[in-house]
């Protein structure tokens, strides 16, 4: 089952913090892709992707200017569209029916304003607590669920740095070419 994130209505000047965190997140939680769209923000898919290049891995993130024509194609090549927001049904009750399918997920999360079409065309419109929160917290809480938790022993391919866990202080170990470039400055 792939898994990908569509983020709704991004703007460039007022979103750029928190949809680098969708990308972030998305990524962290097991997703191969987040979608962009609303404004066109190269500068925030270089940083994402230049961030995928020291940590790891085969994430990207690309730009869809039309959001409807992706969540068409996705659902007529068989995937599933999930809508994170907070009034739709509550995770935990329709969790396991989302995991039961094997068909690939394409998680949206909002925007400023989410339009009618995005509740009527998803197929599953999924609460994450019915209160206003981030769509930050959203996604980790769902695709934490949707994972099962095995997204904490995710591996990351071709990495440069690696967090080593320790209970002070902050270690992280650089790829050896790093080091050695490091030794002859």
């Amino acid at each position: 089952m792939k898994i990908n994130v569509l983020r709704l209505d991004h703007r460039s000047k007022r979103d750029a913090r928190i949809t680098t965190h969708v990308c972030l997140t998305s990524r962290a939680f097991g997703a191969s892709k987040t979608y962009l769209s609303g404004e066109e923000d190269e500068k925030l898919m270089k940083n994402v992707e230049e961030l995928v290049k020291r940590w790891g891995g085969n994430f990207q993130v690309e730009y869809k200017k039309s959001y409807m024509n992706l969540i068409e194609e996705w659902q007529n090549n068989g995937g599933e569209v999930i809508h994170l927001t907070m009034y739709g049904l509550e995770v935990q009750d329709i969790i396991d029916e989302i995991k039961e399918s094997p068909k690939d997920k394409l998680i949206i999360v909002g925007g400023s304003r989410v339009p009618t079409k995005i509740y009527r065309k998803a197929d599953y419109n999924v609460s994450v607590t019915k209160q206003p929160h981030s769509e930050v917290a959203s996604l980790a809480v769902f695709q934490h669920m949707l994972m099962d938790g095995s997204e904490f022993n995710l591996e990351f391919d071709n990495a440069e740095f690696e967090i080593i866990p320790t209970a002070e202080g902050k270690r992280v170990n650089i790829e050896e070419n790093e080091k050695n470039e490091e030794n002859n400055k």
